[in-house]
């Protein structure tokens, strides 16, 4: 099954960058998704990790709710920035990754640090060194709103 949801994903790829719908080029485009799949599973690249279909559902919820996150973090780090007095408090916290696999603690900490203000700076098993801009951004983070909505993406809450 995963072979073939990686060689739909990556022949609706090709189809989006692409443009081009004659019957010839659809035709080698398929070739080619195929191909590129069946290279993937010689490879050993197309587990769990590297095309994680089992996320898909989980993803139609946590995508839009990570970017409403960035969105609210950009606006606080924007008033910081644009502050005269410029009141940054930059801080230094590990916070614990409750996830199970290295890919639940690879997306939380990615989702981290695509927040803005905050930057994950290094990983040690389950433990995350992060920097803030403000420490309200760390103190945000010790809570485990993140986490909690990392392992419910990834299916361990």
């Amino acid at each position: 099954m995963r072979i073939v949801s990686l060689a739909g994903f990556l022949f609706a790829f090709w189809l989006v960058l692409s443009g081009h719908y004659t019957a010839m080029l659809v035709a080698a485009g398929a070739v080619c998704a195929i191909l590129c799949a069946l290279a993937a599973v010689r490879m050993r690249i197309a587990d769990a990790e590297g095309h994680p279909i089992h996320l898909f559902v989980g993803a139609l919820t946590y995508f839009p709710w990570l970017a409403w996150e960035i969105a609210k973090s950009a606006w606080a780090v924007t008033k910081v920035v644009l502050d005269p007095k410029l009141p940054i408090s930059p801080t230094m916290t590990v916070v614990k990754a409750s996830q199970r696999t290295p890919l639940g603690v690879n997306i939380y900490a990615n989702s981290i640090t695509l927040t803005p203000g905050t930057i994950t700076v290094g990983v040690s098993g389950n433990d995350l060194t992060v920097h803030a801009l403000v420490r309200d951004g760390a103190i945000d983070l010790e809570g485990g709103g993140m986490d909690r909505r990392v392992s419910q993406f990834e299916g361990s809450a």
